[in-house]
């Protein structure tokens, strides 16, 4: 059964800093492309960040571009999100996502096989 468990959303002040992260079990993890998404209340999920299975070649929509890093510890199959300068327009449940290798890239929703639960991360003005 796979399993993907986010952690580290919570409450922070804008200008502040997360580090999100996504435990994954019950799959090869090196056998995918791992992104986070983000859906903020009355909206539609969307895209943030995606990293490839080795890890090499990241990719970041534009509103996060310079302030979030997506990583990869293939070791200990966790995949994070650190974000930065945190804006009240980040407040949103952040979901983990795994896609398999060899999919298109970048992620979009309909690429993606497995999705965590989500965690909330709500940032204050």
């Amino acid at each position: 059964q796979v399993q993907l468990v986010e952690s580290g959303g919570g409450l922070v002040q804008a200008g502040g800093s997360l580090r999100l992260s996504c435990a994954a079990s019950g799959l090869t993890f090196t056998n995918y492309n791992m992104g986070w998404f983000r859906q903020a209340p009355g909206k539609e999920r969307e895209f943030v960040a995606a990293i490839t299975w080795g890890g090499r070649i990241t990719s970041y929509t534009d509103s996060v571009k310079g302030r979030a890093t997506i990583s990869r510890d293939n070791a200990k199959n966790t995949v994070y999100l650190q974000m930065n300068s945190l804006k009240p327009e980040d407040t949103a449940v952040y979901y983990c996502a795994a896609a398999p290798r060899g999919g298109r890239w970048p992620l979009s929703l309909n690429d993606i096989q497995y999705w965590g639960k989500g965690t909330l991360v709500t940032v204050s003005s």
